[in-house]
């Protein structure tokens, strides 16, 4: 790569090679900023074949130079290097991976873009600093189309290293995958409701949510919102049910065990296969366990006599 220059370049003459999806709200901060304040760092343009075809290429900086066309700016500040197309490209994608925190949907999502420009889970491996595997399962959770998993990760509800466990597993160990990640701190109790809800919804209906993507210049009406906050209200009051039917059948199973744990005999039992001494439950429903096996112990006590 040559020696780099900098200087102002019209907007116009400048071509994407390498777009991403941006985050809306950042975007708009970009354009904030730029529009009172100016540009603060030049954007990074490809100039080989500027003499040829009077364009560039750009290599880092489309949200600096989609923030110029927004505010219709004539020209751009960049700085100007001289390479190949791969080189470029390579320098495009390393600065974009950079820009984002490792563990991440987002960090997934431009490994994916690394390899789909042809570089090797080994050679993105080198660059990212992670093992192969690291980046072969990730691109893979991306392939799979798992959005349900990936909107769990971007919402905070698991880890990516959990993401990965699910979509690797059958649908018959899902249970199991979750259990171990609670035991592992990897889903807490503040979250594993969500957690199991979510699964339950990619089991029975598909990995994918099944709605359209908006273009950003699509109105967001008022029967769209009413929809979506029926079909929200719809899934909370399904949610309850179905939570509601599964503490009720817990808790009739509670009071089948303490009347057991009530009966001497059925004690006595137990203790012949060395069993006398039951688990012990914690929370909430240790506590009620205890108190209903309380309860049935009193209930069926002689009664003294007078």
């Amino acid at each position: 790569m040559t020696e780099r220059q900098y200087r102002m370049i019209p907007v116009d003459k400048i071509i994407v090679l390498n777009s991403r999806n941006r985050d809306k709200q950042q975007f708009a901060e970009n354009v904030r900023s730029i529009n009172e304040i100016g540009l603060l760092k030049p954007i990074v343009v490809n100039g080989r074949n500027a003499e040829k075809n009077g364009t560039y290429e750009l290599v880092c900086g489309e949200g600096r130079l989609l923030a110029h066309q927004r505010l219709e700016k004539k020209e751009i500040a960049a700085e100007i290097i001289d390479c190949d197309r791969k080189t470029a490209l390579l320098y495009s994608l390393v600065e974009n991976i950079a820009r984002v925190p490792p563990g991440t949907m987002w960090f997934a999502r431009e490994m994916k873009r690394m390899h789909d420009a042809g570089f090797t889970f080994a050679k993105i491996a080198t660059i990212v600093g992670k093992h192969q595997s690291y980046v072969s399962d990730y691109i893979k959770l991306v392939n799979q189309g798992e959005e349900r998993l990936i909107e769990g990760v971007e919402d905070g509800l698991f880890s990516m290293s959990f993401a990965v466990q699910v979509a690797q597993s059958d649908d018959t160990t899902i249970q199991n995958v979750l259990m171990d990640a609670f035991d592992d701190g990897l889903v807490n109790c503040n979250t594993v409701i969500r957690v199991r809800k979510l699964l339950e919804l990619r089991l029975n209906r598909g990995k994918s949510p099944p709605r359209r993507a908006r273009t950003d210049t699509e109105a967001f009406n008022l029967k769209d919102l009413t929809r979506e906050i029926t079909k929200a209200t719809k899934d909370k009051e399904d949610f309850v049910h179905e939570t509601t039917r599964k503490e009720n059948r817990l808790l009739t199973l509670l009071t089948g065990i303490s009347v057991l744990l009530a009966d001497s005999q059925f004690l006595a039992i137990l203790k012949n296969f060395d069993l006398g001494t039951p688990p012990q439950l914690s929370g909430e429903y240790g506590v009620e366990l205890q108190k209903r096996v309380r309860r049935a112990s009193e209930q069926t006590q002689p009664e003294s006599e007078s």
